[in-house]
């Protein structure tokens, strides 16, 4: 993070009472989506840094984690084991906290490496900055010099170091109707921070130093209407993974990657009573991930009998050929 810019206050901490329609209950606009190599080790170390709370666990049978979401202050982190479709990839999280010493101290106790260690800020938090066990950057802090407004800020805000970070902005407007709260420009017109605000939480951007970018993030966002989001994002400039679709836990969305590299998971909440009346969001998105988990299954096992169903074809080729042969033969002497 930039020293010499303050991050804008960010919206509100409002209930999960009163999350809108087309978000689940206890959610934001705006998840971070984490996979990494040992996912059931990163939930510890949420909860033990960070004193998260663990609110979903979906297994593979092979022991990894299909998707888990871990609750830290009012906001929500997603997780799961990186694979073949979505492989790795650290983020940078900016986390709002009580305490930033507490909390950071508890981090490094919990295996997190110091980047930074916690001091008082030029734009009047008190932050320090630690890289988790995984390659993920925390951005630890609090106010200090400054009062936030009356609807507070998320715990979480994901933070995007991008290349040409500036075209984020119009992007970002047009493809989700996000508005920028404060951009703060060098001379040579390159984002020293912005925070830009979707719906009821927010994310920040700045220009990455240096030749190496970090890598593209994951993120999930809820928005009033899948559909329109998705057009406007193709046209802003996206490319689409996954059109529009019911998903059988209740959820119309849809997958796209921005100009910058980054995967969008766009969802709109079909609402309680399109979920059924005896299960729970969590359960349907469980039976879901386990009914994909178990075709995928099946489907491998067809692509491993491929080869054998072809051989057996082949090997009876010179009789199906002979036969043929014959018959055509008996047809001209007739």
């Amino acid at each position: 993070m930039n020293e010499t810019t303050a991050p804008s206050p960010a919206p509100s901490t409002k209930s999960s009472a009163e999350s809108p329609s087309f978000m689940p209950p206890g959610f934001n606009n705006i998840a971070p989506y984490i996979l990494v190599n040992g996912a059931a080790q990163f939930i510890d170390f949420l909860k033990c840094a960070f004193e998260g709370i663990e609110l979903l666990c979906v297994p593979r049978p092979d022991g990894s984690i299909m998707h888990a979401e871990v609750r830290i202050g009012d906001s929500l982190v997603e997780l799961a084991d990186a694979n073949d479709q979505y492989p790795a990839r650290t983020m940078f999280i900016h986390l709002y906290v009580a305490d930033a010493d507490a909390s950071f101290a508890r981090a490094l106790r919990a295996g997190a490496t110091s980047v930074q260690q916690v001091a008082d800020m030029p734009w009047g938090d008190r932050q320090g900055a630690a890289t988790d066990p995984f390659g993920n950057t925390w951005f630890v802090g609090m106010p200090k010099g400054w009062t936030p407004g009356l609807e507070g800020m998320r715990s979480i805000q994901p933070f995007l170091h991008l290349r040409e970070a500036q075209n984020m902005i119009p992007f970002a407007e047009s493809a989700f109707n996000a508005k920028a709260l404060g951009v703060a420009l060098s001379p040579e017109g390159k984002v020293l921070h912005a925070t830009i605000k979707l719906g009821n939480a927010t994310f920040e951007i700045d220009e990455a130093d240096g030749e190496t970018v970090p890598p593209p993030a994951y993120l999930h966002i809820y928005v009033p209407d899948t559909d329109a989001c998705y057009a406007r994002a193709l046209s802003a400039g996206a490319t689409s993974i996954d059109p529009p679709s019911v998903k059988p836990y209740g959820e119309r969305s849809a997958t796209i990657k921005d100009p910058f590299g980054n995967t969008w998971f766009v969802a709109t909440c079909l609402g309680e009573s399109r979920l059924g009346r005896d299960l729970s969001r969590a359960d349907l998105r469980r039976r879901f991930l386990h009914q994909r988990l178990r075709f995928r299954q099946l489907l491998r096992v067809a692509r491993g009998l491929l080869p054998l169903i072809v051989l057996q074809i082949m090997k009876h080729q010179p009789h199906r050929i002979q036969f043929e042969n014959l018959l055509h033969r008996n047809r001209i002497n007739a």
